[in-house]
């Protein structure tokens, strides 16, 4: 894809194919993070990369906020959960960077993932104790996210069409509400 179109066209997946993600895929998503910049380039992000189809299906069943939101990422090839260690980061006028380290590095892979066609879904409603305990990651460390990553079906699940109603998804907000020019403006 050219770059316009994975940022333009990429969007949450949902629903996925019964179909691996190859190897080379995954190593190029995990170097396109580990290639992000970050605060004093300090590089506090770790990234477990699980494949095991057992770890996955608790993961979706025990991870969730509330219940078993998660439930749908049991389908997914690989789940993907991006951790970081806040003491690895610094912190500038009263921001810890860890988050936006993370962050960034994460988006990267997302984004290398959609140009192979490979969809995913940034969860933020999981419990963190929870995901730690599946999983065997310090209390030092802090789980930043999770996402699944997967081909996405043809077809938007219905589960895919409820969230989306359920969440009050809309339109992106308009270009003139969110930019102002040399000054606050809104």
């Amino acid at each position: 894809m050219e770059f316009d179109e994975v940022i333009f066209s990429r969007r949450s997946v949902r629903s996925f194919q019964d179909k691996e993600i190859p190897d080379i895929i995954l190593s190029e998503m995990m170097e396109a993070a580990r290639v992000s910049p970050s605060f004093q380039n300090k590089q506090c992000w770790r990234f477990i990369v699980v494949r095991n189809k057992n770890t996955i299906k608790e993961l979706a069943l025990k991870s969730g906020l509330v219940s078993k939101v998660n439930f749908f990422i049991k389908d997914a090839p690989v789940v993907v959960i991006a951790c970081s260690d806040p003491q690895k980061s610094g912190t500038m006028n009263n921001q810890d960077y860890y988050l936006v380290d993370t962050t960034i590095a994460f988006q990267q892979m997302m984004l290398t993932a959609w140009n192979h066609g490979i969809g995913s879904c940034w969860l933020a409603a999981f419990n963190e104790k929870k995901v730690r305990d599946i999983l065997g990651i310090p209390a030092n460390i802090r789980v930043v996210a999770l996402s699944p990553f997967g081909y996405p079906k043809e077809k938007k699940s219905i589960y895919e069409q409820t969230i989306k109603l359920i969440s009050q998804c809309k339109k992106r907000d308009d270009i003139t509400d969110i930019i102002s020019f040399d000054k606050w403006d809104f």
